[in-house]
């Protein structure tokens, strides 16, 4: 099974990524165990967090075969090839960069970039992108992505990224979000892993309310 086949086992199975900015080596295990345990499948560790890389080789190893780790706020190509390095299978950006998704499908991973208007949104797709970020959602709108909706490509994936809560996702659904990204209001730095998975449960159980 190719990387890319075990992403979209993972995200039918569950179209929720967390985000882990913030998160440390040390907190890693216990923090990818709640969110596996709550049923995510796909975990992210941006960059700017400390020591990102040995954080997604931990989840990496100790979540094979039960979730897809990878990194997010990917800025340039030499970036995609440390994640890739430390067993990373996701390559999440803030941004829509030619040259980083190309990199990413090079090297055979997970792009998911971030866009905001329809031409980012078909630029990242010419460049291959897998599935796309609207982001950030808190300022785009279920109004904005129902619109988008209207022209991209019908088999696009869209996932609405910043500032969604349980309470939010049905609408987002409704207006044509295939998944969501999710931050701080799942995970900020030092949070208890029991706190994680409760909120990560919520989340779950929202989603699957909204099907």
């Amino acid at each position: 099974m190719t990387i890319l086949d075990r992403f979209e086992a993972a995200f039918a199975a569950c179209p929720l990524v967390a985000i882990l900015r913030g998160l440390t080596p040390d907190e890693a295990p216990a923090v990818g165990e709640a969110l596996v345990g709550a049923g995510f499948t796909l975990l992210e560790v941006p960059l700017n967090s400390p020591d990102p890389l040995r954080s997604v080789a931990v989840l990496a190893e100790r979540l094979a075969g039960r979730a897809l780790v990878g990194a997010g706020t990917v800025l340039t190509p030499s970036h995609v090839g440390e994640v890739a390095a430390a067993g990373g299978t996701l390559v999440v950006s803030p941004n829509a960069d030619p040259a980083v998704i190309g990199a990413t499908v090079a090297a055979g991973l997970v792009s998911l970039p971030g866009y905001q208007t329809p031409t980012e949104a078909f630029a990242a797709l010419a460049a291959g992108a897998t599935a796309l970020k609207l982001f950030p959602a808190d300022v785009a709108t279920p109004l904005a992505l129902k619109a988008h909706r209207a022209v991209l490509p019908p088999d696009t994936r869209v996932l609405a990224v910043g500032g969604v809560v349980p309470e939010t996702i049905a609408g987002w659904r409704q207006a044509g979000a295939d998944g969501f990204g999710l931050g701080s209001n799942l995970y900020r730095p030092g949070k208890a892993a029991a706190d994680v998975a409760r909120d990560a449960a919520a989340y779950v159980a929202a989603l699957r309310r909204s099907s």
